[in-house]
């Protein structure tokens, strides 16, 4: 069996349940919305689909072997297009050029496939060529639909679609995928809490840039505990330095905020899917000396951080104002 199926098979069940039946009892709809957040797998998918169409031997899974499936993998299989945005958006012209294609017999198959990624960033021109396309389709054309959006596509394309919802990654299960490529259980703890998009989540947990950015947020926060008055100056000396833009205080507050929710989980008596497993001993430490309410009011302060942020406040005055509010919440004695 291949990867993609074993991997569907793990993170997303009801879809390749779907998938199969549709095989199996040769009931193929003529189009499809996958839906889901990046990361869910839902371009592999419609890879997987369509090489399960076009294989060559007969059955619910493609075999990876035949010319078909294996043309597909590369790209250059003439009865499945690919239609991608063209620059911020998918446009007019691809629409009308895939419908040019689509109205010549299959070169080499009993079924033409197309797979738009990004559907929802269609012009409003592009999206009503599609409709029409929908609205008439061939007997043996399948569309495959890929949004991360599907509220921002029109409601008439969305009724001739079936949907087929991607569930994210839990975050337990993202960790253990990112552990078996290598990444230290620090770091995969973390990042697996901040997206569900493995790629994301491999190229944080493998990036010095993100790992030094730990380290700071991590200092930052014992000298909050230790030693209040000195997290100015730490905040100058260390912070400041290393996270220079908007993006990247975003990035720091997102890890400030991980830090007080694992304080919070065990001071509620939940000690499993911390992010910051190994600093299991500092947090347990630091709960004797503080209260829930504290806690609350320190990732209260946070979150308001991160809106201040969003409306284009100063990062350095922020984080300044940041500080100054988280003083005082837990200390050691």
């Amino acid at each position: 069996m291949s990867d993609i199926w074993k991997d569907l098979n793990e993170l997303q069940p009801i879809v390749l349940k779907m998938i199969t039946n549709s095989l199996t009892k040769d009931r193929v709809a003529h189009a499809y919305l996958f839906e889901g957040d990046p990361g869910t797998g839902k371009k592999k998918t419609a890879f997987y689909f369509a090489k399960s169409l076009l294989c060559e031997e007969a059955g619910d899974r493609p075999c990876n072997e035949c010319s078909n499936c294996r043309r597909i993998d590369s790209g250059n299989h003439p009865d499945v297009h690919m239609v991608e945005p063209d620059g911020l958006s998918i446009k007019k012209q691809q629409i009308v050029y895939l419908q040019q294609e689509f109205s010549k017999t299959a070169v080499e198959s009993n079924r033409k496939i197309y797979i738009i990624n990004h559907a929802d960033k269609m012009t409003a021109s592009a999206a009503n060529s599609l409709l029409k396309f929908l609205e008439e389709p061939a007997a043996d054309t399948v569309a495959l639909l890929l949004t991360e959006q599907a509220q921002r596509m029109l409601p008439t394309i969305l009724s001739r679609c079936q949907l087929l919802s991607f569930k994210s990654l839990p975050p337990a299960l993202l960790k253990n995928k990112l552990i078996e490529k290598e990444v230290s259980l620090p770091m995969a703890a973390l990042v697996s809490r901040l997206t569900n998009n493995f790629e994301e989540a491999f190229r944080l947990g493998t990036e010095e840039w993100f790992a030094q950015s730990r380290k700071i947020v991590l200092k930052l926060y014992e000298v909050l505990l230790k030693n209040p008055l000195e997290a100015m100056v730490k905040l100058q000396e260390d912070f400041n330095g290393h996270f220079k833009d908007k993006q990247q205080v975003s990035v720091a507050l997102d890890l400030l905020l991980l830090l007080f929710k694992d304080l919070l989980s065990i001071q509620t008596g939940e000690e499993q899917g911390l992010a910051y497993p190994d600093q299991l001993a500092l947090l347990k430490n630091t709960a004797l000396h503080s209260s829930i309410v504290n806690t609350t009011e320190q990732i209260t302060a946070i979150l308001e951080a991160k809106r201040k942020l969003d409306a284009n406040m100063n990062p350095q005055l922020l984080m300044e104002q940041l500080v100054l509010k988280l003083q005082g919440g837990a200390s050691f004695v």
